[in-house]
């Protein structure tokens, strides 16, 4: 229909799988990248409800802090710079290293406070989102993929160009204060509120 009225205007008409790759897009940026926060800031109230500076202490907090640099740096190279072989692979040994350190992070916490039922859904969640943000940039640069898997044999396959069209400041902006609001914040405050319980001499 929208088609349809675009050629009746002189208008180019999109194609499906444009549509299809602008609904991807949308839903990387606009749905799964802010939504990332919500079983953030869950985790953290679980970890505050269980008294974590009491129990594992900043043991476990130091981990949560690896995790969340695992999981950043892919993300804010996929935003700034251009999708490319380099950026994917990035992406890949993150998404690999965010899960290993999970399973450890489970095993530290395991034997000093209590993780509910609620909690392990909670990690579930957080170990599938980055893999999730990676298969749907995958999805939409098919050619940088096949490049990955051929060992991106260009040069400029291996560094970090800024992106042809920017994502707007706004955006931005606005993902950054998300994130900062909703992870930053808390976890700094679980980090500073476990250093100040532990035990000094």
């Amino acid at each position: 229909m929208r088609t349809r009225q675009r050629r009746r205007a002189g208008l180019p008409g999109r194609s499906r799988s444009a549509d299809v790759e602008e609904a991807g897009r949308r839903f990387l940026l606009l749905g799964l990248l802010p939504l990332w926060v919500v079983p953030g800031l869950a985790d953290w109230w679980m970890h505050r409800r269980t008294h974590i500076e009491r129990t594992s202490g900043a043991k476990e907090s130091m981990v949560h802090a690896l995790m969340m640099t695992e999981a950043g740096v892919p993300v804010v190279v996929g935003l700034l710079a251009r999708v490319n072989p380099l950026v994917l692979t990035t992406m890949g040994a993150a998404a690999v290293a965010h899960g290993a350190t999970a399973v450890y992070d489970v095993w530290l916490a395991t034997g000093e406070r209590e993780i509910r039922p609620i909690e392990q859904h909670i990690h579930s969640f957080l170990e599938v989102l980055p893999l999730t943000a990676l298969a749907f940039t995958a999805c939409l640069h098919p050619d940088e993929v096949r490049a990955t898997l051929r060992g991106g044999p260009d040069r400029q396959a291996w560094r970090l160009p800024p992106k042809e069209r920017p994502l707007p400041a706004a955006y931005l902006g606005g993902l950054a204060a998300v994130i900062g609001a909703g992870v930053i914040i808390p976890y700094a405050e679980e980090l500073r509120r476990c250093l100040r319980s532990r035990p000094t001499g």
